[in-house]
């Protein structure tokens, strides 16, 4: 009969345990959006890694993203791509190629702009491992999508404590493809040109590249 209720208690102090992790772990996931909701406009420089080693994959790359409320431009692996708020457009300056098409729906389609907002829904969460980088503590947050069928197997966001800034984001596929995206510099409320998320199609044609529109 002891060992009974000490199984019992052991088990209510454990849920206990878990789900107080769990609201941790969502409390200061709410921080990191109150916080990146608050900015006019911010400015990220990353350092992107693919690593799948039965694939024989290893890539690095750096990138950077300016993104104002839904509207962004990134620069990764050399191609640009601009959102204005209706269309999207992907810039391929090795190829002479802009491609022009509506914004996807698809809430699985991943941009810019839910890379800091994605966490938002869809995932259970745990208080993970607390790390101390170059002085600055790096909190981990492990999340788990609800979604059976995607191709996450976890995703590991990695917060910075005083700032509540994203450090790092950890993405582990079910298929052993890991992809990590480590931030280099984040600056927020910059000033901005006017134009910056504005596409200029007669420059481009004048240029010699290619329009497609899909």
């Amino acid at each position: 009969m002891k060992k009974y209720l000490f199984l019992v208690i052991a088990l209510v102090v454990t849920s206990f345990s878990n789900a107080q992790n769990s609201d941790k772990a969502k409390a200061l996931l709410d921080d990191v959006y109150a916080k990146v909701s608050g900015y006019e406009n911010i400015f990220v420089d990353f350092r992107f890694d693919l690593k799948n080693t039965e694939a024989d994959i290893n890539s690095e790359t750096r990138g950077t993203v300016t993104l104002q409320g839904d509207k962004y431009l990134g620069d990764l692996f050399g191609t640009k791509q601009l959102y204005d708020g209706t269309k999207v457009y992907t810039i391929i300056p090795e190829n002479e190629e802009v491609t022009i098409e509506d914004k996807s729906d698809d809430a699985n389609t991943f941009t810019p702009t839910k890379m800091l907002t994605f966490y938002k829904e869809g995932h259970t969460y745990s208080w993970d491992i607390l790390q101390n980088v170059q002085g600055r503590k790096i909190q981990y947050v492990k999340l788990i999508p609800i979604d059976s069928n995607t191709e996450i197997k976890s995703i590991l966001m990695g917060i910075d404590i005083e700032t509540k800034h994203i450090y790092k984001i950890i993405e582990t596929g079910k298929n052993g493809t890991t992809t990590t995206i480590t931030v280099n510099s984040f600056k927020t409320d910059q000033p901005l040109s006017k134009t910056l998320f504005t596409f200029d199609e007669a420059k481009y044609k004048d240029e010699g590249y290619y329009i497609i529109r899909n």
